[in-house]
């Protein structure tokens, strides 16, 4: 009984964690998607899986949004696009820089490292 009310707690914990919004100024990668999106799926496959585990990933969660529904109130100061994927790169209120498309797991994270070094460059001011 004891490991049940332990195991219930350590859960409800671990859950407010996870859905806890990111603080309004932290950095985040959103992913605009939608269904049926070939490249998104590829993204998915051979970036996503790791993403969480890397420095880049630790310095700008990644967020995705599907163009098709509702676009979230604290994104509206970003430009909605209609192809997919579109990475933006988003800390304090403002759009860093985005990356249109999926090029490949190499370029993708090429194209990120420079977005991030805009984050540094910016903090360094």
């Amino acid at each position: 009984m004891r490991w049940t009310t332990a195991f219930i707690c350590l859960a409800a914990m671990l859950a407010m964690v996870v859905s806890a919004p990111l603080r309004a100024d932290a950095a985040q990668l959103v992913m605009m998607e939608q269904p049926g999106c070939p490249w998104c799926a590829r993204f998915n496959e051979e970036i996503a899986p790791a993403y969480a585990t890397t420095e880049e990933g630790a310095r700008a969660p990644l967020r995705r949004v599907d163009i098709t529904g509702p676009w979230p109130q604290d994104l509206a100061h970003v430009a909605i696009e209609r192809f997919t994927p579109t990475f933006v790169l988003v800390e304090d209120g403002r759009e860093v820089g985005r990356i249109r498309g999926y090029p490949g797991d190499e370029f993708f994270w090429y194209l990120l490292g420079d977005l991030i070094a805009k984050l540094d460059e910016t903090e360094a001011e």
